[in-house]
């Protein structure tokens, strides 16, 4: 009885050691912090992924992420500068940049931190679509509208430990009942401008047709000019050979001679080759 006894002390004594070992052991995994607190005070923060000790039974352990997490905010309408309204879908990615902070501001709640996240997000992107018209809204879904709404909030959120990494909007978009009639505002719109550029374009096409005709006429005008003033000196020459040539009495009877067969020539036409000239033609003297 005795060492059975002893059996039973022993293996309690023992199951108070072990318990009191797994109470005192602290595991921290590398996609969390592990806060220590005592007597409800944080007393140490456990950043370091492994193992580490705490006073059993006085201190406590609460786990908070560490990873990047994603708060889907609720669709919610908001106004432009020109008071059109507009339907925004928007998430943030976050997470804890300051454990001590967070578990000070926000009791560790990841409920209380996405209801700030909530509140100063929304408002930011309030604030800064109401500062724009819808035209200016649209055209900066590529990126513009994000990062003015992350410089309007700032470090708004470091105050519970909260780093804010993106805000990005899902569907930024008209009111159903709206959309036809901002869209054809719109085409309205692009086809002015397009008309105007077009308008542009053929009034300086028409500018470049019109001083190309002209370069073109005062260049036929100079070409035409320089080949008169080109046959003009041809001429000269000729006349100044013949004349050369034909300069000696009998070469210029010669001439004559061969001026008139050719006139003669000229004047036989038609089937009927009978040539009737007064004797007093210069083409007469040839044959005398």
């Amino acid at each position: 009885m005795k060492k059975k006894f002893s059996f039973i002390i022993s293996a309690f004594i023992l199951l108070a050691v072990l318990m009191l070992v797994n109470a005192g052991m602290v595991v921290t995994y590398p996609d969390e912090y592990t806060i220590i607190k005592q007597f409800g005070k944080i007393e140490s923060i456990r950043e370091t992924p492994g193992l580490s000790v705490k006073i059993p039974f006085i201190q406590t352990e609460e786990k908070i992420q560490k990873e990047v997490l994603i708060y889907d905010l609720a669709v919610s309408d908001v106004m432009t500068k020109d008071k059109k309204s507009m339907i925004a879908d928007c998430f943030v990615l976050w997470q804890i940049a300051d454990p001590y902070k967070y578990t000070q501001t926000l009791s560790a709640q990841k409920s209380n931190a996405e209801f700030r996240i909530d509140t100063i997000v929304y408002n930011s992107l309030k604030n800064v679509i109401s500062s724009l018209s819808q035209e200016e809204v649209i055209s900066g879904r590529d990126g513009a509208l994000t990062r003015a709404v992350m410089d309007n909030i700032g470090d708004t959120l470091s105050q519970y430990g909260i780093e804010l990494l993106a805000v990005e909007t899902k569907s930024l978009d008209l009111p159903d009942e709206n959309k036809n009639a901002v869209y054809e505002r719109m085409i309205s719109e692009r086809n002015n401008i397009a008309a105007t550029y077009q308008a542009e374009g053929q009034e300086e096409a028409k500018e470049i047709s019109n001083n190309t005709n002209a370069e073109i006429i005062v260049m036929q005008s100079q070409a035409d000019a320089q080949a008169a003033e080109i046959i003009a000196k041809g001429e000269a020459e000729y006349m100044r050979i013949l004349s050369e040539t034909y300069n000696d009495p009998e070469k210029a009877e010669f001439y004559l001679f061969l001026r008139s067969l050719d006139a003669a020539k000229k004047a036989m036409t038609g089937a009927n080759k009978t040539l009737i000239i007064d004797e007093t033609s210069p083409i007469a003297q040839i044959f005398y």
